[in-house]
């Protein structure tokens, strides 16, 4: 998969990303609205397909991204933001050291260099979870950091 940026000037950034049948474009106006177009080859006219203000995009691309439901449970899933940094899941097994602890007893930020950003619990996403939550098991933490933050949170999860 390719994926070309370019300036539009005067109107914001436009990304192609190839795909197997076709092409999709994304325009990111200055105002914040988006808008997506599908080709069905490089020589084809552009069809807009949707528009969306900057508030739904963002929504719709924290869906996609997986930050309310991730259809596979693995131990961790990562995704890489710009910079190296990654953006992962952990799920507490049964047996973590990590469980009964708050965020602020388990001291993951400085004992690892990870942040953690939200929790997913019960069907519900804790975002930005104080200081004084809990964790328990079947949590799954939602951590930013680079690899080297991530690789000591996991050793965390398992001391």
């Amino acid at each position: 998969m390719t994926i070309t940026e370019s300036d539009l000037p005067g109107v914001g950034k436009k990304f192609e990303i190839e795909l197997d049948d076709g092409e999709m474009v994304v325009v990111i106006h200055n105002t914040g609205k988006r808008e997506v177009f599908r080709r069905s080859d490089p020589d084809a006219d552009s069809e807009r397909v949707f528009e969306f203000s900057d508030d739904l995009a963002r929504t719709i691309g924290s869906i996609i991204e997986g930050a309310y439901f991730q259809p596979v449970e693995p131990e961790t899933q990562e995704t890489t933001l710009p910079g190296g940094i990654l953006l992962e899941w952990y799920e507490l097994q049964p047996g973590s050291p990590l469980i009964g602890e708050t965020l602020e007893s388990a001291d993951i930020g400085n004992r690892t260099g990870l942040a953690v950003v939200a929790i997913q619990r019960d069907g519900e996403v804790l975002d930005s979870p104080d200081a004084d939550t809990t964790l328990r098991e079947g949590d799954t933490v939602i951590g930013v950091g680079t690899p080297e933050n991530c690789a000591a949170f996991e050793e965390l999860l398992t001391e």
